[in-house]
């Protein structure tokens, strides 16, 4: 969700969602490129290569599917919030 979320609002390159996640996750390239690739697969990111500094650069974009997936998780979030609040208020 925290990749999807990083590409919600623009297109990203890999070592820019890097930076961008690291307040939140510190994330390996590797296993960033394996969620991407996964993202991918799952038709939840697309991608497009631009040349630059004279070599490809690969950048990911949100599909339709994956704000869709993005906004149920929120609504999932939403729900468990509610749960662990209810938990939390029947403790005091």
């Amino acid at each position: 969700m925290l990749v999807l979320s990083a590409v919600k609002n623009e297109e990203s390159y890999g070592y820019k969602i890097i930076k961008d996640l690291r307040p939140v996750l510190t994330l390996s390239e590797s296993t960033l490129y394996t969620i991407l690739k996964r993202l991918i697969d799952d038709k939840m990111v697309a991608t497009r290569s631009v040349e630059f500094e004279g070599r490809l650069r690969k950048y990911y974009r949100i599909t339709d599917k994956g704000r869709a997936r993005l906004e149920d998780f929120k609504r999932e979030w939403e729900e468990l919030t509610n749960v662990y609040s209810f938990i939390l208020k029947e403790e005091n």
